[in-house]
């Protein structure tokens, strides 16, 4: 948290991998002046001392230099080698959430961040975070294309319509720090920012047991689900089951009518609720309806979250796993045309 009145050249390094960016961000600074101080200087020695002195001088003639050529071919090769090595290092470790990491879900909107937790607290252009935690946001947007960045822990990514991202981090430092919108998204783009705070995990706790008023996602998801969308009257178990049985779903390989599979995943999920008969598992009718315009991209991100959490080990941490009931829940892939009716009431 920054703790004086003048502006920093650099923010607080705040997050397990930003001295990894910084490192690198100072290497790139490191050879850009290591070669353009040399560069500028020969510039004007050759310039002087090269000068012309006398009209339609013949030029002595210059022989090449093996050892010159070899070591300006070899010395650029290297330092470019390693540019990509560090930056492809830097990338795989921020791009990939570690396994098990502590779920929020983001859903962002002209011009505010909507964060809900896994255990029901919902915040508005805050995010409270204990430190020493991976964080996973899985993230969406309402309307146009935003960008989630907090520049105290060197990691930003697009919120992209029509599609989850993600983006975790490890907070390192306690304290208040700036989160922006990094993609112009219309005229109040500059005022779409808030602040995320880290805690001290005893004193997140503290905070999430005085703020837990609302449901979680996944008991949000399975009300959805069971009642207010009637997917289970599709997915019911026994003779009359319609749909495919959900339960450890999640994570599994499922193939599709005509050829082509896919991975169970977040994105997979909302495909299937949003364009069910894009992607028609084999065994099954496609007779599901679409939901689009029936679903809000918060009802959605419930519904993925009580689908994940069918599947033992995939509810996110921090979460309220919701038990798998005694007939199967819906599955995004196949529904009866009573869900329908049901979802229109």
């Amino acid at each position: 948290m920054q703790s004086n009145s003048w502006v920093p050249l650099f923010p607080d390094q705040a997050s397990s991998f930003a001295w990894q960016i910084d490192y690198l961000y100072f290497y790139l600074i490191l050879i850009s002046i290591a070669f353009a101080i040399p560069i500028v200087a020969a510039i004007f020695f050759f310039a002087i001392k090269y000068r012309e002195k006398e009209k339609f001088a013949t030029p002595e003639e210059i022989h090449g230099s093996t050892t010159l050529e070899i070591a300006w071919s070899i010395i650029p090769f290297v330092l470019s080698m390693t540019i990509f090595l560090g930056g492809a290092i830097v990338y795989f470790n921020q791009y990939r959430p570690p396994e098990n990491s502590m779920e929020i879900f983001v859903v962002g909107k002209q011009w505010m961040w909507k964060f809900q937790h896994g255990t029901g607290q919902r915040e508005i252009n805050e995010l409270h975070v204990p430190k020493g935690v991976n964080v996973k946001l899985t993230m969406t947007t309402e309307d146009v294309l935003h960008d989630v960045f907090i520049p105290a822990f060197r990691t930003k990514a697009d919120v992209v319509p029509g599609r989850y991202t993600t983006l975790w981090f490890n907070a390192t430092e306690v304290g208040k720090y700036h989160l922006y919108c990094a993609e112009y998204c219309g005229l109040n783009h500059s005022g779409m920012g808030g602040w995320v705070y880290v805690m001290e995990p005893k004193d997140f706790e503290n905070w999430l047991a005085g703020g837990g008023t609302g449901q979680t996602p996944t008991e949000i998801g399975k009300d959805l689900f069971m009642n207010k969308l009637g997917c289970a009257s599709c997915h019911a178990g026994g003779q009359n089951q319609r749909g495919a049985k959900l339960e450890g779903i999640f994570g599994t390989e499922v193939k599709f009518v005509g050829g082509g599979s896919a991975k169970v995943d977040e994105e997979y999920i909302r495909n299937s609720i949003l364009n069910p008969s894009g992607q028609v598992v084999e065994g099954f009718q496609p007779i599901m309806p679409s939901f689009k315009g029936q679903v809000t991209e918060e009802q959605l991100l419930a519904l993925v979250a009580y689908i994940k959490s069918l599947t033992p080990n995939s509810a996110p941490t921090g979460t309220t796993s919701t038990p798998a009931p005694s007939t199967p829940s819906a599955n995004a892939n196949t529904a009866t045309k009573s869900a329908a009716a049901n979802s229109n009431k």
